[in-house]
C-alpha cells in the first residue's frame, strides 16, 4: 500500500501555520506535507511494528541519556526540512550544537532543521520506494546517516551524504558511525 496523499488544487498552498492549524483539528491523523505541498495521511502501524519502532527508540533513548551528545526523538516530531516539507521520520536525533542553536519558540514548534540521523522502519502498509524517497529527500536536505530498516526482508540501507547507499542482508547490529559515536543498534529484536 502506498501512502495515501490528499489531492488538493494545484495552487493551493499552506503557509507552517495553516499545516499546523490542519494538523491541530486533525488530532486522529499523522499527517505530513512535501515539498510539492501534497498532505500524506500516514497510516496506523500494526503491532508488530509498533513494537519495533520501541525497540527502536529505547536502544536509541538508552545511547543517548549515557551520552547526552543531542536530542532523540519519537515519530511524531515534524522536522521542516529547507525543500519546504515537513516530515517524521520514526526516529531521529539532532546533535546538541544544533538543538542548542534553536530558540525556545522553535524548539516548541516543528524543527526547522533536518536532523542528522534518521531511521525509517518499513512497515506492512508501506510501500518501499515512498519510504527510499523520503530518506533521499532527508539526505537532500542535510541528513548525515540514515537507515531504512525492512524487517520483512531483514535487509538495511544504509544512507551517507555523497555516497552510494549500501545495503546489508541480515545483519545482526548497525553502527552509528561518527554520526552517534559508539552507538550500536541490536537489530535482532527487530527482525525477530
Amino acid at each position: 500500500m502506498t501512502a495515501l496523499i490528499l489531492q488538493l488544487p494545484p495552487n493551493l498552498k499552506f503557509t507552517d501555520e495553516e499545516f499546523e492549524q490542519i494538523v491541530a483539528v486533525n488530532k486522529e491523523l499523522r499527517l505530513e506535507l512535501t515539498a510539492e505541498g501534497e498532505l500524506v495521511i500516514m497510516s496506523p502501524t500494526g503491532g508488530e511494528t509498533g513494537n519495533r519502532n520501541f525497540d527502536l527508540l529505547g536502544q536509541l533513548w538508552f545511547w543517548n541519556s549515557q551520552n547526552n551528545l543531542g536530542k532523540a526523538f519519537d515519530s511524531s516530531t515534524g522536522f521542516k526540512l529547507s525543500n519546504g516539507a515537513t516530515r517524521s521520520p520514526d526516529a531521529s536525533w539532532v546533535k546538541t550544537e544544533r538543538w542548542d542553536a534553536l530558540t525556545p519558540q522553535q524548539k516548541k514548534k516543528y524543527l526547522p532543521l533536518c536532523p542528522d540521523f534518521a531511521v525509517e522502519l518499513v512497515s506492512e502498509t508501506d510501500d518501499i520506494k515512498d519510504t527510499q524517497a523520503k530518506i533521499q529527500e532527508y539526505l537532500t536536505n542535510g541528513l548525515q546517516l540514515g537507515w531504512l530498516i525492512n524487517p520483512k526482508d531483514q535487509q538495511v540501507i544504509i544512507y551517507r551524504p555523497n555516497q552510494a547507499p549500501e545495503i546489508l542482508q541480515s545483519p545482526k547490529h548497525l553502527s552509528g558511525e561518527d554520526v552517534l559515536r559508539v552507538f550500536v543498534l541490536n537489530l535482532q529484536p527487530i527482525f525477530a
